[in-house]
């Protein structure tokens, strides 16, 4: 799905291969246009930084609970020590976690917004990550701001065990609880979404946005080919195939997706004045 590229390194190269259509292109360029191939359309893989950039108001994000950080309460070894991995994880993306959480707003919509970096252990869901987006969506349930969480991940973090799938039932709670109080969550998948963030969170929202070409599934299409012993259809697990069979709402181009939830805010926020206008207007009846 292209490279993480955040073009904040000096040491970068200029140039940069499109994995879709092998253009070498211009690193500057590509990042004007939304880290998206001019040529082919490939969205290449950004972090988190890039991301908040692209969505939110120009200086209107406000990092919450960066404070709150792994540790390895398993004493963990695989290859490498875990520890060893969480002191490493931070050289590849200037994010702090594998999520990043805060306050912003979008066209004056005040907004909950988190996003998930793939490039932090591969986006992978520990009890951080769990914690980090159970008190957003907190602080969403308090203020009634809308709850946006863009998604990026291989699933949950083995190196944590039984306390990162903990994270699946804590967050489908939360999220459970927005839902009673009408609270509007629009959850964005992009390349690739997959174990356990997509068996929680990030396919409970009230609207579900994918990038194009997306790999959004529990498990991967080789494992799910090989244990059902069957061929599986073109495109499977692709963005456009789940749109195609209802799993999600809309495969958006990266550089549409801010004036797309510029959109969905504005009906919600005219829905909800028009709601409460009527309310008064029967209360003003009786």
């Amino acid at each position: 799905m292209g490279a993480q590229e955040n073009g904040s390194d000096p040491n970068q190269e200029a140039w940069l291969k499109c994995d879709g259509c092998t253009e070498i292109l211009y690193r500057k360029e590509i990042a004007r246009n939304s880290w998206v191939c001019p040529k082919c359309g490939q969205h290449f893989r950004i972090g988190s930084g890039e991301f908040i950039e692209l969505l939110a108001d120009p200086g209107s994000f406000l990092e919450l609970f960066s404070g709150i950080s792994s540790t390895d309460p398993l004493g963990f070894v695989d290859s490498k020590k875990y520890t060893d991995r969480l002191k490493a994880a931070p050289k590849k993306t200037s994010a702090s976690e594998a999520v990043v959480v805060g306050k912003a707003s979008i066209s004056d919509h005040p907004i909950c917004l988190g996003v998930m970096d793939f490039n932090y252990l591969g986006g992978s869901m520990g009890s951080v990550v769990g914690e980090r987006l159970a008190r957003l969506m907190q602080i969403s349930l308090d203020e009634r701001w809308p709850l946006i969480i863009l998604s990026a991940s291989g699933g949950a973090r083995m190196q944590e065990g039984i306390l990162s799938l903990m994270q699946m039932a804590k967050t489908s709670a939360m999220l459970g609880r927005l839902r009673e109080e009408g609270i509007l969550y629009v959850s964005i998948l992009t390349h690739p979404t997959t174990g356990g963030v997509t068996a929680s969170y990030s396919c409970l929202g009230d609207i579900i946005l994918a990038e194009p070409k997306a790999l959004i599934g529990f498990a991967g299409p080789r494992v799910i080919s090989e244990t059902i012993n069957q061929e599986l259809p073109d495109g499977f697990q692709r963005s456009e195939f789940l749109l195609k069979h209802g799993f999600v709402d809309g495969v958006v181009d990266r550089r549409e997706m801010r004036d797309t939830l510029i959109r969905i805010l504005d009906f919600f926020a005219a829905a909800g004045r028009n709601a409460r206008v009527a309310s008064t207007d029967a209360s003003d009846d009786r």
